[in-house]
């Protein structure tokens, strides 16, 4: 069974009586409910009410919202559940990843960005003080995916790094600064995304490391987090094939870390001695409901090694089935007690056994709301912007510093991909922020309407008047050289949910969208998403990674371009995408 004297549940004779006697009281329904975690679609108290009644759910991760709605939601989630549950937010950059209205400090990748470990500890730590003021107590992080294929559109900006030392240093400083907030941190997504090009909501995706390859990466940072104490771990619907075909010979090797039995337990359990919780990524996504049936795939997580299953698809159907598997002897009543076992160990290590009026689990309202975003907290963010901004590529001789003496009319044109509402991040209106900011320093700036843009709303006939056109005419170099002088082509291109990150070039060649002037007019490149774009404008001589487009980020990076502080900003991943032509 479970170690729960061991780390990192460490706990004492009191705590391991209350997990004992809270397993031994329940019923099999109790039981069985306690496998899953809710994705709520409501706040209504009724609905949250019948989750934890009926259900009998160990733990929910919500919908985002507003800090004071969440507060609520989680008071009568504590409140009406028969045990105390464990509320996941997903801080992957901030306390915004709790409630939006809550610090974003930055994603992963951009704290690695600023070169200190401090801003990592810092992540974790603001992250922790606003997750908890509106209830959570576990969250959804650090990603350590380490960055190798820069075609790979799921972890692009969540990331720390593609290299394994500083992956595991800036975690450990994460997990340091959450959990002074008693958040237990998740650390996701094993066995490692970041190898194959595909997303795993979408597709397979495997991680292709041989063993050796895999023990000197992912395993050293996996090795160096438990050894460290890291309470829980989401695993990915990621296989490995390499660690699949040595420890379950004639097997599939392609089956995803949460259905295999090899990866979760022989290799997680066994051999690296993690002795915490697993929770499988969310059961919606391809790469595990492609794999078998749903009714199958239940208690196979549970049998792999997964003690909790992240979403209902149907509450009643997914609850029946997995009774069946226990009927019928699929899910083990040993394997069963063992997951609830240690779910509850993790919410004794939190301390939620000790708390004897469920309504003091969370802390007053009015004192969780004076927690979240506070103005120190914004100030970091600035900081951590100030630090993070990357002058990738300055080729360019005598293009940097800028001023409105030197380039006084400036052309912005936005760059995007394809329209994608479930990108993360916040924005989309980057480039109108670069081009205010650079108005109000002087700039007669002009922001590029693309033709794609201008086709929208206008009806079938008059859409095509204008592609004609497009393609009809050519104007001369000088329509544009004798207007400008000079271009900023900003990019905002988020990937998830898309199979591809790159960037979205419409289809009337020769006009400003794709900077093809580079001898003609200066061109400053920015991203403000994705720090991968440089494969896609190789010709591009001044090229800034920004990371997103909060004020105060594009602020930093029209003070860095101006000359009025400097690039700090050192890249932790091969964002020249191992491309030659990139340097130039």
């Amino acid at each position: 069974m479970v170690d729960l004297t061991a780390q990192p549940y460490n706990l004492d004779a009191d705590a391991i009586a209350w997990v004992e006697d809270t397993l031994a009281g329940m019923t099999d329904e109790e039981k069985i409910g306690q496998l899953f975690v809710n994705m709520g679609s409501s706040r209504d108290e009724a609905y949250l009410t019948e989750m934890v009644e009926k259900y009998h759910i160990a733990a929910v991760r919500y919908q985002p919202g507003p800090a004071a709605e969440i507060w609520e939601q989680n008071n009568i989630l504590q409140t009406k559940s028969k045990v105390p549950m464990l509320i996941a937010a997903n801080t992957e950059a901030g306390g915004n990843g709790a409630a939006p209205d809550g610090t974003y400090v930055g994603w992963e990748i951009k704290i690695a960005a600023t070169g200190d470990k401090k801003y990592a500890y810092e992540l974790g730590r603001i992250s922790g003080i606003e997750a908890a003021a509106i209830g959570c107590n576990w969250s959804f992080a650090p990603i350590v995916d380490l960055y190798r294929n820069w075609r790979n559109p799921i972890v692009s900006v969540r990331t720390w790094s593609a290299d394994p030392d500083q992956t595991l240093e800036l975690s450990l400083e994460y997990m340091r600064g959450i959990m002074e907030s008693n958040i237990m941190p998740a650390a996701k997504h094993w066995p490692g995304d970041g190898i194959d090009e595909r997303d795993q909501h979408l597709s397979s995706a495997p991680n292709w490391y041989s063993t050796e390859e895999w023990d000197a990466t992912f395993g050293k940072v996996y090795q160096g987090l438990i050894d460290a104490g890291l309470p829980s771990i989401m695993a990915g619907h990621i296989a490995l094939p390499s660690y699949q075909k040595e420890l379950d010979p004639g097997s599939n090797e392609f089956t995803p870390a949460t259905l295999s039995k090899a990866i979760t337990t022989t290799l997680l359990r066994e051999k690296m001695g993690f002795n915490g919780v697993v929770v499988t990524d969310a059961s919606h996504m391809v790469g595990m409901t492609a794999f078998a049936k749903r009714r199958d795939i239940l208690p196979m997580a549970i049998m792999a090694g997964c003690d909790l299953f992240l979403f209902f698809n149907d509450p009643d159907e997914d609850t029946a089935w997995m009774m069946e598997a226990l009927n019928d002897g699929r899910l083990t009543r040993e394997r069963l007690d063992e997951a609830i076992t240690r779910t509850l160990g993790l919410k004794a290590r939190i301390g939620l056994h000790k708390i004897a009026n469920k309504a003091d689990i969370l802390p007053p309202k009015d004192e969780a709301m004076a927690r979240i975003a506070l103005p120190e907290h914004q100030a970091i963010a600035a900081e951590v912007s100030d630090k993070a901004v990357t002058l990738v590529k300055d080729t360019d001789d005598g293009v940097l510093p800028l001023s409105p003496e030197k380039f006084k009319r400036v052309l912005v044109v936005p760059i995007k991909g394809p329209k994608n509402p479930m990108a993360h991040g916040a924005g989309g209106d980057g480039a109108k922020k670069i081009a205010d900011q650079l108005r109000e320093r002087g700039y007669e700036v002009e922001l590029y309407e693309s033709l794609t843009d201008r086709l929208e709303g206008l009806s079938a006939e008059e859409a095509a008047k204008i592609v004609i056109g497009a393609y009809a005419g050519k104007a001369p170099i000088s329509a544009m050289t004798d207007k400008y002088d000079m271009v900023v082509s900003v990019a905002e291109v988020n990937g998830l949910m898309q199979p591809t990150e790159r960037v979205y070039w419409p289809a009337s060649k020769g006009t400003p969208d794709i900077p093809w002037y580079v001898h003609e007019l200066p061109v400053v490149f920015i991203s403000l998403a994705c720090p991968y774009h440089l494969a896609d404008v190789p010709q591009v001589k001044t090229f800034v990674n920004a990371y997103d487009s909060r004020d105060h980020t594009v602020a930093a990076v029209v003070d860095k371009l101006e000359g009025k502080s400097e690039f700090t900003g050192v890249p932790s991943t091969d964002v020249f995408c191992g491309l030659a032509d990139t340097h130039m």
